[in-house]
């Protein structure tokens, strides 16, 4: 019990960085299974479309990647005994890209796989599809934006 009462900061940012690694990773993983098995269906008879395939799969993947980043920045503000309210700061720092980067990369996939059908009938429009789907990236680099300047306030 001693142990959480001297350092409830460290864990509350721990807290932080584990949710800025853990939410935007199962949104991405969620997003690029989704658009993988779309993928998949295409290349069954179409196996020359692999790359612009590809390309709508890796593109809800990012969120994690930027969650992954705002971890490792958080874990650098941290070590045992840290002041509770630094750990809170942390933690409030984490939640921008946290919860923007499961949301985002779950919408970026819906519209991935919009773009996948866009691929299927009308490939020499797929580029447009892929500006669509970074519209939603905007979003989430919004919110890796924010945690950065947050935690650069700590």
């Amino acid at each position: 019990m001693n142990f959480f009462l001297e350092n409830g900061g460290f864990i509350l940012g721990l807290l932080g960085a584990a949710l800025a690694a853990i939410l935007p990773g199962i949104g991405s993983a969620k997003g690029v299974g989704m658009v993988g098995e779309a993928a998949a269906g295409v290349l069954i008879d179409e196996p020359q479309k692999f790359a612009k395939a590809l390309i709508f799969e890796l593109l809800p993947g990012t969120q994690g990647l930027y969650g992954f980043i705002i971890c490792i920045m958080a874990m650098g503000k941290l070590n045992l005994g840290v002041e509770l309210g630094i750990g809170l700061a942390v933690l409030m720092a984490c939640l921008p890209i946290a919860f923007v980067g499961y949301f985002s990369a779950v919408s970026q996939a819906k519209v991935s796989l919009a773009d996948i059908n866009l691929l299927i009938k009308n490939e020499s429009q797929s580029t447009k599809g892929i500006i669509l789907a970074v519209m939603v990236e905007t979003y989430a680099i919004l919110a890796l934006v924010s945690s950065i300047m947050l935690l650069g306030k700590i």
